[in-house]
């Protein structure tokens, strides 16, 4: 599927020195990635790296291929971890991706090769995100990068730089034998603009010219007792070497102010919003110019302690601006000062936010704090406390625009969407059987959760939902049903929660929703899409995957026919012991709608006949009685004055989104047996036959209608 990044724009990637490439921040990453000769590259999917696997999907067969450059589409974030395995032993470079949570999927592979450290340059590009714009949890990785000792890099919102710090980090690497972990922010992640290319490099090990010996060196092994002596080069050897890499190549970034009694540390894309922060507060200009100066780290671990206290001396009072928890670059910090005897006034978390993403608007407050505390100057202090109300007096006057609040809205299942069928099921018959235990899982079936389903008790991670009800499993009356992806079950659930269910023979009910792509995390290939991200044909079959772990009860249903789906449902429910698993395969309606969309405009442009089914309500039928949404929440399913006076209650009404499934119809009948949908078909370059039947039916509707007003 990929990212659709046309021949045109993949053409930049063969751009050599001095020549201007014009693109989005993931293009740009894979031209610098090009430019340091790497030999393989892979990840999983997730926001905000997804554009990442998009564009080294397309660019596939149109370069890396040719270049010898291996392209993992990786089952999991482990076995994309596990790649780097290759440049322990070898001067080999490579570089994998994945968002912040797949840290934790990838921990086992990561930890064993940071032991090993490596010998060419390796890199995980991971899709930092303290503002939860692309995950469900509000978490670092940074932490564990300190853990497994990996440098560090975080790179500022500017692509030249991005590029710049992508080659820095593979050489960071090869110095210093650590991996580095590289930071996207979402906010970095989607950038576009330019940067001045270098000439690619050719990878001097690649699937063109492989490794003629191979090297077999126990010392590169994590068992004891030779791990015990990897320990001691991370911190003998391995950081000390990072922290001089650090300072001669002047990693990080360092700006003069006129006021040397004060100073801001800060890293990453935090810089820009400082910088903003500084500029609404009339102490920074926007060439960049600040009258605080600046310590951006470029560079978050190793923390060169030389550079901090050549920073901090001298200074009265010093601002540490650290996006997330635990703040872990503001504690060394304290840290470096006390041992280093320094009389300097720290501030950090304790004027700023602790939690949330560091947007100007969140920051200003602090920052302002800080240099009201701290500033000298009478007329320096005037000009601030006149500043700080800029955002509040912004926010009042944008809100003035607007008529009313805007108000909050939860994350909903698009229209036509083929997992909303089965939690309508679910619902309608929670009438007759009850409430269950609901233990979900990572997808967009997670917003089953969320009205008007309220389907999730519990959400403990991708592939995990049913192996979180084990125990509540043997000590509730009630039912266990829990909900799993086709990505997902491929992913980690069938050895996670599958096979583990059948061991422990659980009894529980498990719905795999199988819609044939990754649908969560940007709409990429799985085992069960036909092909894999390098477009070549896979045959993985889940059914097959299930009878083999020895599942013994298995249903596929289709989910747009709701009485199937509840029949399997009452199935199941009356079933006492084991694994009852229910397949409900139906196509992602986001991607079968791009590609009818585009199937439906060719024919229209070339006059051929297109039927496109749509439902609609009658208005003068509709009673107000709303199980068409209390069972469902279609977005095209709204509501509408009721055109009677009899009736208070507004009716529904179908908007032009609707794809004609059929389920709101459907849901009607099965609830309530409501008789106000109907559906039509649009038929565009209508056939002889079809104008024929077109005007026998309103000969007929005219009769009728005569008769009835008759009558």
């Amino acid at each position: 599927m990929g990212g659709n990044y046309s021949k045109e724009i993949l053409k930049q990637l063969t751009y050599g020195h001095g020549k201007t490439l014009f693109g989005d921040t993931p293009l740009i990453i894979l031209k610098a990635f090009l430019q340091s000769g790497v030999s393989y590259l892979g990840g999983y999917p997730g926001s905000p790296t997804a554009g990442l696997i998009d564009v080294i999907s397309d660019a596939y067969d149109f370069k890396l291929k040719d270049m010898g450059i291996y392209f993992d589409c990786s089952g999991n974030e482990a076995s994309a971890a596990a790649l780097l395995s290759a440049s322990i032993s070898y001067p080999i470079r490579g570089a994998v991706n994945w968002k912040i949570v797949g840290t934790n999927v990838a921990s086992d592979a990561l930890s064993h090769i940071s032991s090993s450290g490596v010998t060419g340059g390796a890199m995980i590009v991971v899709g930092e995100d303290y503002g939860c714009d692309s995950t469900c949890v509000s978490e670092r990785a940074f932490p564990f990068a300190l853990k497994s000792t990996m440098a560090v890099i975080d790179p500022r919102g500017d692509l030249e730089h991005l590029a710049n710090m992508i080659e820095a980090g593979f050489e960071l690497s090869e110095y210093s034998n650590m991996p580095v972990m590289f930071l996207l922010s979402t906010r970095v992640a989607h950038i576009r603009g330019k940067i001045t290319c270098k000439d690619n490099v050719e990878p001097k090990i690649s699937t063109k010219s492989p490794l003629s010996e191979l090297i077999t060196d126990l010392n590169k092994i994590p068992l004891p007792p030779v791990t015990l002596e990897q320990a001691r080069k991370k911190f003998d050897e391995r950081i000390p070497a990072a922290r001089k890499f650090i300072l001669e190549r002047r990693l990080n970034e360092f700006i003069k102010g006129d006021d040397n009694s004060l100073g801001i540390i800060t890293h990453g894309m935090i810089f820009n919003s400082l910088m903003r922060c500084l500029y609404m507060l009339d102490e920074a200009n926007i060439h960049g110019e600040s009258r605080i100066p600046i310590l951006n780290l470029n560079v978050t671990y190793p923390i060169v302690p030389e550079e901090i206290t050549s920073f901090i001396r001298g200074k009265k009072a010093v601002l540490i601006v650290e996006e997330g928890m635990p703040n872990l670059i503001e504690e060394f910090i304290r840290a470096t000062a006390q041992r280093a005897k320094l009389d300097v006034d720290i501030f950090g978390k304790d004027i700023l936010p602790y939690t949330g993403e560091y947007t100007p608007d969140r920051i200003i407050k602090g920052i302002g704090s800080f240099l009201l505390k701290n500033t000298t100057s009478p007329y320096e202090k005037e000009k601030i406390q006149e500043k700080s109300g800029y955002i509040e007096v912004h926010k009042e006057k944008a809100a003035n625009f607007l008529k009313e609040p805007v108000i909050k809205r939860n994350p909903v299942f698009c229209t036509g969407c083929p997992e909303r069928p089965i939690f309508t099921a679910i619902k309608i018959l929670e009438e007759d059987y009850g409430r269950s235990y609901y233990a979900s899982d990572i997808g967009c079936y997670s917003m089953s959760g969320l009205p008007p389903f309220d389907l999730s008790n519990s959400i403990t991670g991708m592939g995990i939902g049913l192996a979180s009800a084990g125990a509540l499993s043997r000590m509730t009356n009630k039912r266990v049903i829990s909900f799993m992806g086709d990505g997902t079950f491929w992913h980690s659930g069938l050895t996670t929660s599958i096979t583990n269910a059948v061991y422990n023979n659980q009894s529980a009910i498990l719905v795999i929703l199988e819609n044939f792509w990754t649908s969560m995390t940007g709409h990429h290939e799985n085992p069960t899409s036909g092909k894999n991200m390098r477009q070549e044909s896979v045959t993985m079959n889940i059914e097959k995957a299930l009878i083999g772990a020895g599942v013994k009860w298995i249903k596929k249903v289709n989910p747009y026919d709701l009485n199937e789906s509840m029949d399997a449902l009452r199935e199941a429910y009356e079933k006492d012991k084991g694994l009852k698993v229910i397949i409900s395969r139906g196509e992602c309606q986001l991607e079968k709608g791009r590609k009818e969309k585009l199937v439906v405009k060719r024919k229209l442009e070339s006059g051929k006949r297109v039927v496109q089914a749509r439902l609609g309500v009658d208005p003068e039928i509709c009673t107000g009685d709303h199980s068409c949404m209390r069972y469902n929440g279609c977005p095209s399913l709204t509501l509408k004055e009721s055109p009677t006076i009899l009736r208070d209650d507004p009716i529904a009404h179908i908007e032009q989104s609707c794809v004609g499934c059929g389920l709101c119809g459907e849901i009607a009948h099965a609830a309530v047996l409501c008789p106000s949908f109907y559906k039509v078909e649009i038929i565009n370059n209508p056939s002889f036959f079809d104008r024929i039947g077109a005007k026998i039916n309103r000969f007929f509707l005219q009769i009728i209608t005569k008769n009835g007003w008759e009558n």
